[in-house]
């Protein structure tokens, strides 16, 4: 059984069932990436077992909760979004030449780009295995959200295009990359317990929402974070040269004051005297709070969204999940 939920649940009983079924998934996922190859099984079940707070399957039960939550494709499609995840995982670090994921060696370090590439395909096939017995409404909805994924790791591979407005471009890179996949979990969850069409529809905006107010608030984390607070290296993203949206806000600065910062952005941050410079004035500079107040102004329109359903602890835990979403340490 998960030791702890991703988000905080404050009603008993309903922990009790999320926790009880989560640990479901968390068996079914381990029997969906079994191999008749056992190299296969070892390496699909790398990432999964090197931990994840599995937001998206999380995401998946709680919507459930707005009808039958214990139709029997709930399960199925809770496995779905969380191997469609950990697939996207397997190349992400090919593209990122990434040496960690989790706190664990990256399948790319621990073996090589192949076997990482081609895990990665063998879980986006298992996943579509899933998506097949849910009916083709699921698979129309999950090549979608495949889509999405795609083009939004395409865009960011690409850049802004000469006339697009950077920080434009990187909202629709984090909607595609990070909102399809978390907005089609809270769609199945509705979906699949038979909740109201008008639940599914408010309950699928919400999760888009949701999801790229995850991915905004990670990238305040990669400027605000200590390692020995929350694990995570400050500063990773704009040692690598990574837009996030701190730094493109602050990038529109006219302010004269904020010269050598414009200067410290656009230029080689690789070394540790320019990278420790510019994380410092980052981190004081005004485009942190009016990060912040996006992010938090997102989970807020998210939160509206649920004026659909009536006042229940089922929406009370999907209010506290946008809130945790936003305003997460870790």
């Amino acid at each position: 059984m998960t030791s702890a939920l991703a988000v905080p649940i404050l009603d008993d009983d309903l922990e009790a069932r999320l926790r009880a079924r989560m640990a479901e998934v968390e068996d079914a996922l381990l029997h969906h990436v079994e191999s008749e190859a056992p190299f296969v099984t070892r390496a699909a079940r790398h990432l999964m077992e090197a931990g994840g707070r599995r937001f998206r399957p999380l995401l998946v039960l709680l919507a459930a909760e707005t009808g039958d939550a214990g139709a029997p494709g709930v399960l199925t499609s809770a496995c779905v979004v969380e191997l469609t995840h950990l697939a996207s995982l397997y190349h992400d670090d090919v593209m990122d030449e990434a040496d960690l994921r989790r706190g664990a060696a990256s399948a790319n370090a621990r073996w090589d780009n192949h076997v990482a590439i081609l895990t990665g395909d063998f879980l986006f096939s298992k996943s579509s295995e899933l998506t097949a017995d849910l009916g083709p409404e699921a698979v129309r909805l999950q090549a979608r959200t495949f889509t999405r994924l795609v083009e939004g790791q395409i865009l960011e591979t690409l850049g802004p295009q000469d006339d697009q407005d950077p920080l434009e471009h990187y909202l629709r890179v984090v909607a595609g990359k990070t909102g399809s996949l978390i907005a089609t979990s809270a769609r199945y969850g509705a979906m699949f317990a038979d909740a109201p069409t008008d639940v599914v529809e408010a309950l699928t905006e919400y999760g888009e929402k949701v999801g790229v107010a995850f991915q905004l608030s990670d990238d305040i984390l990669d400027i605000v974070s200590e390692t020995e607070d929350s694990g995570k290296t400050p500063g990773t993203d704009l040692r690598e040269g990574v837009p996030t949206l701190p730094v493109l806000i602050a990038q529109r600065s006219t302010d004269p004051a904020d010269a050598r910062l414009l200067e410290l952005l656009g230029s080689d941050l690789t070394e540790d005297a320019p990278h420790a410079e510019a994380l410092a004035l980052l981190r004081v500079h005004p485009a942190m709070a009016e990060a912040r107040a996006y992010v938090v102004s997102l989970a807020a329109e998210a939160k509206g969204l649920l004026k659909v359903l009536p006042e229940s602890t089922v929406r009370t835990a999907l209010e506290a999940f946008a809130d945790a979403v936003a305003t997460r340490s870790s």
